[in-house]
């Protein structure tokens, strides 16, 4: 059975992103040093291997509209896998005509999560977006968090968990903690 997996890179104040939609920093990417703390693109961390080979495991992808069009839908191809993006507007030319994988889900979170859960068949399904994983959790569609802790205060930007319909419940099933970041999976109690 598929399992919905939020994975974020979030400051230890919540942010996942500055006010420009850059992941903090000189260079914009404070937030993604983790996976290669040398500063090499090409050599990842063991940690960041382990979390790289889980995202290309995944069989769908549930995205938000603001992400998926920042990442310009990954180009069509977020590692082979169908892309569900949740909005009531319809998808712009590239996503409309030029990108076969991604499927505009206009009928709410639930239909697009169970989309993305049936194609992803036995695999998880990998979400992103804090307004979708807000809706998701609201809906309680969303099954994890993958959570990854940086030690950074980005000061201000877009939260993750800005507004939420109540408290919500959540176990730790694995904590991997290295100096460049505390890797947190939490499961959804229900």
């Amino acid at each position: 059975m598929s399992t919905s997996v939020l994975d974020m890179s979030m400051s230890l104040d919540g942010y996942i992103a500055d006010p420009n939609d850059y992941l903090g920093g000189e260079d914009g990417e404070r937030l993604h040093h983790w996976s290669a703390p040398n500063g090499e693109t090409g050599q990842l961390s063991a940690p960041a291997r382990q979390f790289a080979d889980e995202i290309i495991a995944t069989g769908a992808v549930l995205a938000g509209r603001r992400t998926a069009e920042l990442m310009d839908h990954w180009g069509g191809d977020h590692h082979g896998v169908p892309v569900f993006v949740p909005s009531h507007r319809p998808p712009g030319p590239a996503a409309r005509w030029g990108y076969p994988l991604v499927t505009y889900v206009a009928d709410g979170i639930e239909s697009a999560m169970a989309q993305a859960k049936a194609a992803a068949s036995d695999r998880n399904v990998l979400v992103h977006g804090a307004y979708t994983a807000q809706q998701a959790l609201a809906a309680g569609v969303l099954d994890e968090l993958q959570i990854h802790q940086i030690p950074v205060l980005l000061g201000g930007g877009h939260r993750l968990f800005d507004v939420l319909p109540a408290q919500i419940e959540l176990e730790i099933i694995q904590v991997i903690d290295t100096p460049e970041a505390t890797h947190i999976r939490y499961r959804v109690r229900r």
